[in-house]
């Protein structure tokens, strides 16, 4: 039996910085190398980022990716690391003489092997995602080749995100050729509610392939999706033998004891993979001589954070990396003195620091004296930068100008305050936040150019009444890595008023819209698990309320369509998750 010592790299890339991330994994490696590690393991698609989405259709793109994979192995060895084997994940193409039915030169979802300058052994993803967020038939085509690689007499192998989350291909051949080790770059991104999926699902693959499993998982904000990291470690029994944290970069240094010594000869080798397809196993040999027995560095297994401890860490990070990865320096909102607006003024706290946080409270003839006191509280407690901005005027000089009532003259105030916003955006460089929470985007309760403008939409995939909680987790706990350390950053009132928009005179939520509570059930089976009328009526919820509330969200989808993106936290959001046709007559029927 052999020992092998495992670095994984759970790291946050940036899309498209191919540069910067080939940086990254040098100085990565050679902290490794410090901690004396036989083999680094990278997330998928890391030089990269990931997901690149149409960028892979560019040949310059996928040429470029190519090229940094095999300077980035140069590289290595001229800083003399190159002794100390890579694995790590990028964009290739498939070759001159591609099986029938691929096209030729068609991207891949690649994993590399790097080792004395040079690129050993390279692999593809074999299962492709094309659900939820995913939408890799597009992009890829399957890989067919398994490398399994002999590292101080340990035979290891690679697969890549999918293939373990997928009956047959891979993980099965593992199994059969009889691999030590399988190792496995993932991005794998972030949602509420999985319930430990991951473990559970490295545990069943370890005990398949009867080897020890290293699952590597990417960490960071992009775009709309975030990835939290909690890479995995278990052994061949499936039992759990070290984690990382959740929402950090962090390397994570593993020993493995126990570990098969191979014999196997060196060559290529076919495989049935048990669905469908053939695999080719590509035998090779790093190094035979298993290394002298030491002493094992501590495993860390931390402690997982509770619901809504993940979610606000989630939503925290998402805002940090769309900032600095965009190049902003600093962010505005409009802060109102409601419970939206004050979470959202908070996140962006936690995220950047509040002296990069602009506020502007923009009260009108219908604003409540306690509203502009609780904005105010709130930037006496975060110390943010605010100002003041009146719009009565500003909106009697339209109404003198153009004639509007009802619920017209209620959005011309909203329409007001954007671009109030959107002008100290351009003039200053903010990135504007909006505010708007999923029950109202869900049911079309916002207004388009005026609170639905903006660059990035923190809570757009926060129900309602997850907002109320996540404010009262926010006021009870910190984090060191919040950059906000204000005790109760949220004041009190804030949480525990009736909410509304007050765009008329004593107006509240509950005169168009029934208790969140009630609310954000429904809107939870009909959006999330795309139940019809009929199943929601026989779920409990009342008919009238359900053909109501259908109504409403089918009619706002030209609104959720021109909304700023925002982090997903939930199994379906309102965005790549959810898809569906503004021009649309279909409607659900309760009879």
């Amino acid at each position: 039996m052999a020992q092998l010592r495992i670095a994984l790299a759970q790291t946050n890339p940036t899309v498209g910085d191919l540069s910067a991330n080939a940086d990254k994994l040098i100085a990565w490696t050679r902290d490794a190398a410090e901690r004396e590690a036989h083999l680094v393991v990278f997330t998928e698609m890391f030089l990269t980022g990931y997901p690149v989405e149409d960028l892979v259709l560019r040949t310059s793109f996928v040429d470029a990716s190519i090229r940094t994979l095999e300077e980035v192995a140069r590289r290595l060895e001229r800083e003399g690391l190159g002794d100390l084997p890579v694995v790590v994940g990028y964009v290739d193409r498939a070759g001159l003489a591609p099986r029938v039915g691929q096209p030729k030169g068609a991207p891949l979802d690649a994993a590399a092997l790097l080792h004395k300058g040079a690129v050993v052994t390279r692999t593809a993803k074999h299962h492709l995602p094309n659900y939820g967020v995913f939408d890799e038939y597009r992009y890829f085509v399957r890989g067919d080749r398994l490398p399994i690689f002999r590292l101080h007499g340990v035979d290891v192998a690679i697969a890549v995100c999918e293939d373990l989350w997928q009956e047959g291909g891979p993980v099965s051949v593992v199994g059969q050729a009889g691999a030590g080790l399988l190792v496995v770059p993932n991005a794998s991104p972030y949602e509420k509610e999985k319930d430990d999926v991951r473990l559970e699902l490295c545990v069943r693959r370890a005990q398949e392939a009867g080897c020890g499993l290293v699952y590597v998982n990417q960490v960071g904000g992009q775009d709309e999706l975030v990835f939290d990291g909690d890479s995995i470690v278990v052994d061949g029994a499936g039992e759990l033998v070290a984690r990382a944290g959740q929402f950090k970069e962090e390397l994570l240094v593993v020993d493995l004891d126990d570990l098969p010594v191979s014999d196997a000869e060196p060559g290529t080798y076919p495989y049935d993979a048990g669905d469908g397809s053939t695999i080719t196993v590509e035998r090779l040999v790093l190094s035979s001589e298993p290394v002298a027995p030491y002493p094992p560095v501590p495993a860390a297994v931390p402690e997982r954070l509770d619901l809504h401890a993940e979610v606000y860490s989630a939503l925290v990070l998402a805002v940090r990396d769309y900032v600095a990865k965009n190049g902003f320096q600093s962010v505005i909102l409009g802060l109102s003195g409601g419970i939206d607006s004050a979470l959202t003024a908070t996140i962006a706290s936690d995220a950047i620091g509040p002296s990069r946080v602009n506020v502007v409270l923009m009260p009108s003839r219908y604003s409540s004296d306690h509203s502009l006191a609780d904005a105010q509280e709130l930037v006496r407690r975060q110390g943010v930068n605010a100002q003041v901005v009146p719009i009565a005027d500003i909106v009697n000089a339209f109404e003198k100008e153009i004639d509007l009532s009802g619920l017209a003259a209620e959005n011309l105030q909203a329409r007001v305050r954007g671009m109030i916003l959107m002008g100290l955006s351009n003039e200053h460089g903010h990135l504007v936040l909006t505010t708007g929470n999923k029950s109202e985007l869900a049911t079309g309760y916002s207004t388009l150019y005026g609170d639905s403008a903006g660059g990035f939409a923190p809570i757009k995939d926060v129900p309602k009444t997850m907002v109320w909680e996540l404010s009262k987790w926010r006021n009870a706990h910190s984090d060191p890595d919040f950059l906000l350390q204000a005790e109760r950053p949220i004041p009190e009132n804030s949480i525990e008023k009736e909410p509304s928009a007050e765009l008329r005179p004593d107006q509240r939520d509950t005169d168009s819209l029934p208790p969140y509570e009630v609310l954000d059930r429904l809107l939870d089976d009909y959006v999330e698990k795309d139940m019809g009328s009929q199943e929601l009526i026989a779920a409990g919820h009342d008919p009238a309320l359900v053909t109501r509330v259908i109504r409403l969200v089918d009619l706002a989808e030209y609104k959720r369509r021109q909304y700023p993106p925002g982090p997903k936290i939930t199994p379906k959001n309102f965005g790549r998750d959810r898809r569906l046709p503004i021009t649309n007559r279909w409607r659900e029927t309760t009879g």
